[in-house]
């Protein structure tokens, strides 16, 4: 995490795939195909309570897509920013083994990510 002290955002960009692939986690998959998109809202559900009680909390949840100025073959269908107290709290959260029963649903999901751990993040206004 780059030595980050004190409070950090995390710069998600993902990639969906069209329908969620449940091949790794038959447990936690549907009766009935749904889109990847809707299998990132249930790890979003899933998710937001441990996030939360660990201090932490999601500040932006926004569609993508192409860029304005970037490679024409790039899109990024979701953006996320998250917020934890700091690193080791972040990394804890990511152990928590019952947030960890659930991961299935954003491997479902996710085609491809990029995860940017941001520092000096001041809220503006």
């Amino acid at each position: 995490m780059r030595g980050i002290e004190g409070e950090i955002l995390m710069l998600n960009l993902l990639r969906l795939r069209e329908t969620a692939d449940y091949s790794d986690h038959p447990d936690l998959a549907p009766a009935q195909p749904i889109s990847g998109r809707a299998a990132y809202d249930r790890y979003i559900a899933h998710t937001l309570p441990f996030l939360e009680a660990s201090g932490g909390g999601l500040d932006l949840v926004a569609e993508g897509g192409a860029f304005l100025i970037g490679p024409p073959d790039e899109r990024w269908d979701l953006v996320l920013l998250v917020r934890q107290k700091d690193a080791a709290t972040f990394l804890a959260f990511e152990e928590n083994s019952a947030y960890v029963a659930g991961i299935g649903h954003r491997t479902a999901a996710i085609e491809d990510s990029r995860l940017l751990p941001l520092s000096g993040a001041t809220p503006q206004g």
